[in-house]
């Protein structure tokens, strides 16, 4: 495989809970659910290519996004490199913009769900991250904070 996709992806938050979207008809595995986000343009930044698929597949605003972790992912017909970030402040109320249905899962039963195989190992890096008491919560990833 030659080329790496590199795809962004965001974990929005709200009351305990994380969206997760599934992957529309005719796109590479349908039917799947995944963290929503997509690939990052030529000349983007991580917080521009998250800011733009948030706002055109679910019409939400990010404020602030939180680097979790970075991943490969070698499918049998191409390879990703994701970076997920963790999104706890947007407005707007998401809404699946590409026909896409969305959920709100609670943390601890986003392993039950039939997430794509690249994004499974987002859920035990959030699990870790929030299911700590919250004097002793460490930061993953590199921790930067980018205001968007």
């Amino acid at each position: 495989m030659s080329t790496v996709l590199q795809v962004v992806a965001g974990a929005l938050l709200r009351d305990g809970e994380v969206l997760i979207a599934e992957r529309p008809a005719g796109s590479h595995l349908a039917g799947r659910w995944e963290f929503p986000g997509g690939k990052i343009a030529a000349g983007e930044t991580d917080s521009e290519a998250l800011a733009r698929e948030l706002r055109e597949e679910l019409d939400v605003q990010i404020h602030v996004a939180v680097h979790l972790m970075t991943l490969r992912h070698d499918y049998p017909d191409r390879s990703v490199e994701l970076r997920l970030y963790v999104v706890e402040g947007f407005d707007g109320e998401p809404r699946g913009l590409d026909g896409q249905r969305l959920k709100w899962v609670p943390m601890a039963q986003l392993g039950a769900q039939d997430i794509l195989e690249a994004d499974r190992p987002f859920i035990d890096a959030l699990q870790q991250r929030f299911s700590a008491p919250a004097g002793s919560r460490t930061r993953t990833g590199s921790g930067k904070i980018a205001a968007l």
